[in-house]
């Protein structure tokens, strides 16, 4: 294995590999964010946990009304099925506190973090 896929760093030369990205927007129709985060923490992060081609999540406030959620995935494949899961699971288990409004997935092209030292563009 190379030194720099031991670390998690990428290669000398740049590259990655092929990464996707989903980003999902969701509108809160009842209770606080609070009360949404607590519902994702104890349903959604076990299920992509718990996925193959899972490699992060994280969901962000963007007002008293809504948020987002962006997780990276291996594949497109992966995170498409991860879109279908996180609604199928919503519909399931929130549907009155919170409901998806838009789901985008794509291929991650500029990758960077703060001990890089310049971002990596595929």
């Amino acid at each position: 294995m190379e030194p720099s896929a031991q670390s998690g760093r990428p290669p000398p030369d740049g590259r990655h590999d092929m990464r996707y990205t989903r980003i999902a927007l969701y509108d809160i129709k009842s209770g606080s964010y609070a009360d949404v985060l607590g519902k994702a923490q104890a349903g959604l992060v076990p299920l992509f946990q718990n996925s193959p081609g899972f490699e992060s999540l994280g969901v962000a406030e963007i007002d008293r009304t809504s948020f987002v959620s962006v997780s990276n995935w291996k594949t497109r494949e992966q995170a498409d099925t991860a879109s279908t899961k996180a609604a199928d699971w919503v519909k399931a288990n929130s549907h009155e506190q919170f409901v998806l409004r838009d789901n985008y997935v794509g291929d991650l092209t500029i990758d960077t973090d703060a001990h890089e030292s310049a971002a990596t563009v595929r």
